[in-house]
């Protein structure tokens, strides 16, 4: 299996008190506060093979921190085996953190599903080496890890393909509001933008805030510790009860809610749209308009409020043409119902994105802001058979610009009544007529164009032209076919930045 998402680890480590009834106890008390929630959740244990774990000579020192404790809470082999039975009986997934490398032995003979490396075992290399080898998803704890130390981990499992996540985590028991270092949360999960991140919480578990906290910053395992209050046995103070997880997990799914899904950031809100809408500006004509008539920004006037189905001004832009499906009066409003819209937006990305691969293609490199023109001298449906896409580099008493023409695509015949210029051809063949005399010029040719010469050019296979000139004068461009001189929407200016 893999790690799960919204993955909920409950750690029952030694508070099973070596008493298999009271650890199956536990499993059964939380499985009844988990099933209310829409997470995925895991039980955990630890495996230590106290015979190799403790020294040999110190086993007896009862008065050492944790021996005692480790060899109170031994379970037997069956013991065990009836613990996992129960994890997964719940719907638990099994999980175990082994603290040696015969526990990663039997970690894989219990058919545990993930491995879990503890914070003081996350630079012990022989038990990394072995962990890896199980052949287990793997989630590791960070507490007191360096970044070097991290990043070694990181790269140890990524080289292994392994499906592995990272856990911060302070080990402190409990610990203090001061030294949760959630920001750590948080660089972690902008350092590893291809790995899962959680939280190792060990905060006093009465404070919900902290998960509400965590999801906000993007984590995506949790773990805490649990445990089950009886006469006989006491909860210390970082372990949850049923109540403190049934609490915690409500916490949780209210901060889903309102953090929203990560996956639909920009989903449509009916509400929220429907009471935009009511406030912004509608469109409105200053002249009467025929049916199929086209209608430009100059036939428009903005103004509140706006009508039901009415087109309003974020409809507006240079992009943006209508058309009128039937006779609209001056002041009335332009409706879905009266008017077609179109929008060229996606067409001009394509062409822009077209022409930054010809240009790389052809190893041409640029570097700041340009203006890329898109001229479509017969609209802009009709770009890729008549049209051409170029920008100025430089503009003073000398010009150069740069000419990319698509496959198959002829630029319509034009003379200058000014500008003299000259056609380096850096990429591709183009077909050059000059007043009337066509010929096929290839990559490093040059081509001088004399004032009033009458030009046009095409490629079949797409070129990229280098234009030394004279001063480029905008007004200085003259087609010889009079239904393009008419055409002044015939260009679309798209500023980009270049950072090759």
């Amino acid at each position: 299996m893999s790690i799960p998402n919204k993955f909920y680890v409950l750690e029952m480590a030694n508070n099973h008190m070596g008493n298999v009834n009271h650890g199956i106890k536990i499993i059964k008390e939380f499985a009844k506060v988990t099933k209310k929630y829409p997470f995925n959740f895991g039980f955990k244990l630890q495996y230590r093979d106290l015979d190799t774990f403790i020294h040999k000579n110190l086993k007896n020192r009862d008065d050492i921190k944790y021996i005692k404790r480790f060899k109170e809470t031994k379970l037997k082999e069956n013991d065990l085996k009836k613990i996992i039975s129960t994890i997964k009986k719940n719907k638990f997934v099994p999980v175990c953190t082994p603290f040696d490398e015969k526990s990663v032995d039997k970690i894989v003979k219990h058919n545990f599903e993930i491995i879990k490396i503890a914070s003081c075992s996350f630079t012990d290399w022989p038990l990394i080496e072995k962990i890896a080898s199980a052949n287990k998803p793997v989630i590791a704890s960070t507490a007191g890890a360096t970044l070097e130390d991290i990043e070694k981990v990181v790269r140890f499992f990524k080289n292994r393909s392994k499906d592995f996540a990272l856990m911060h985590c302070v080990a402190e028991y409990p610990t203090y509001d001061k030294n949760l270092n959630l920001n750590r949360l948080k660089y972690l999960i902008n350092k590893f933008p291809n790995l899962q991140i959680g939280y190792s919480t060990h905060e006093n578990p009465c404070d919900n805030t902290i998960v509400s906290l965590a999801i906000a910053m993007g984590a995506n395992i949790f773990e805490k510790h649990v445990g089950l209050q009886t006469t006989k046995y006491k909860l210390n103070k970082y372990s949850a009860s049923p109540k403190d997880v049934d609490r915690w997990l409500k916490a949780a799914k209210i901060s889903y809610d309102r953090c929203g899904d990560g996956k639909k950031i920009f989903y449509k809100n009916s509400s929220e749209i429907k009471n935009l809408k009511s406030l912004k500006r509608g469109l409105f004509l200053t002249r009467s308009i025929k049916k199929g008539r086209s209608i430009n920004n100059k036939n428009i006037y903005l103004a509140f409020p706006p009508q039901d189905n009415q087109i309003t001004a974020d409809k507006l832009s240079k992009y943006a043409s209508f058309v009128a499906k039937k006779n609209i009066l001056k002041d009335q409003p332009l409706l879905t119902s009266n008017c077609i819209i179109k929008n060229d937006r996606k067409v001009i990305e394509n062409i822009v994105e077209k022409t930054k691969k010809i240009l790389k293609k052809s190893n041409q490199f640029f570097r700041g802001r340009y203006d890329f023109e898109i001229s479509h001298h017969y609209g802009l449906e009709k770009f890729y058979k008549y049209g051409v896409v170029m920008f100025t580099v430089l503009n003073r008493e000398y010009c150069k610009k740069i000419l990319i023409v698509f496959p198959g695509q002829k630029h319509p015949e034009q003379f200058h009544k000014v500008k003299e210029e000259t056609f380096h051809v850096l990429y591709g063949n183009i077909q050059l007529k000059l007043n009337g005399v066509l010929k096929e010029y290839s990559a490093g040719s040059l081509i001088t164009i004399k004032p009033e010469t009458k030009h046009e050019f095409s490629s079949k296979h797409g070129s990229v032209i280098e234009e030394i000139s004279t001063t480029g004068i905008k007004t200085d461009s003259f087609y010889t076919d009079k239904k393009i001189m008419r055409n002044l929407n015939r260009k679309t200016t798209v500023s980009y930045y270049w950072d090759n």
